[in-house]
């Protein structure tokens, strides 16, 4: 198994203390230093030259995505945080994923498993995804989350449904249902109309989550998900279905 020479940049030494200890189950994580600032973590990862590096944001002096700008090559960032209010920055540096504080193990866990994608797919790039809020998502982009007290940083192509639930979506992925506060017309305006169907009025589906398709009442089609939900395509969208995938 390949390992992931690993910094930790934290201000807080008992943060440091907790993610060591979170991550001394996982093998691929080869922790090599500590910074406590960002002038510190700089200095530590021109000198260590570490793959991956966990980072705090809020710190004195520096904080971490000024610190980011100050290095001419940037390793694979998780950002682990007592903020949510910087996910969107976040996107922007396209860090691996953005974890809260207290961490979750589980959550954490998601985010090693990100350290696995291949470096091509990465970018330590400044530019390129301003734009992201004014165009359409495709089904490699990954969103941010929120829910409560719990936070995602999930592909678009995990997603494998979106229900109307009152004035929330609620998104299936995993074993995830989470809520956001937001419409289903608002989804179905960002999402790529190649991979995501407007089943119903309640439902977007995920096309290549689909396993299986059967003949339903008053001409529509019945739709089952590899993970066992069942969705109805109503006559209207089945006539629409069949136009755009059929020979």
């Amino acid at each position: 198994m390949k390992t992931l020479k690993t910094l930790l940049i934290d201000d807080e030494r008992l943060a440091r203390e907790e993610l060591k200890s979170l991550l001394k189950q996982y093998d691929e994580i080869d922790i090599i230093g500590e910074a406590k600032n960002g002038e510190e973590g700089i200095q530590k990862i021109k000198e260590l030259k570490p793959e991956l590096i966990f980072l705090d944001i809020s710190m004195p002096g520096m904080n971490g995505f000024e610190m980011l700008k100050q290095l001419d090559e940037i390793p694979k960032v998780i950002f682990v945080t007592a903020f949510d209010e910087y996910a969107l920055k976040a996107f922007e540096v396209k860090a691996l994923d953005y974890v809260l504080k207290p961490v979750d193990p589980a959550r954490l866990q998601e985010a090693i498993q990100k350290t696995s994608q291949k470096d091509d797919d990465f970018s330590s790039s400044f530019e390129g995804n301003i734009t992201r809020k004014d165009r359409q998502l495709t089904i490699s982009d990954s969103v941010f989350i929120k829910d409560g007290e719990k936070c995602w940083f999930i592909e678009l192509s995990k997603v494998r449904m979106l229900e109307s639930d009152g004035n929330y979506v609620k998104v299936y992925f995993d074993t995830f249902r989470p809520l956001v506060l937001r419409s289903l017309n608002s989804f179905e305006e960002r999402l790529d109309p190649e991979f995501f169907f407007r089943a119903n009025r309640k439902f977007i589906i995920n096309l290549k989550w689909i396993s299986s398709i059967e003949n339903w009442f008053n001409g529509g089609l019945k739709i089952q998900l590899k993970e066992g939900e069942e969705v109805e395509i109503s006559r209207r969208q089945a006539i629409r279905f069949k136009e755009m995938l059929s020979l």
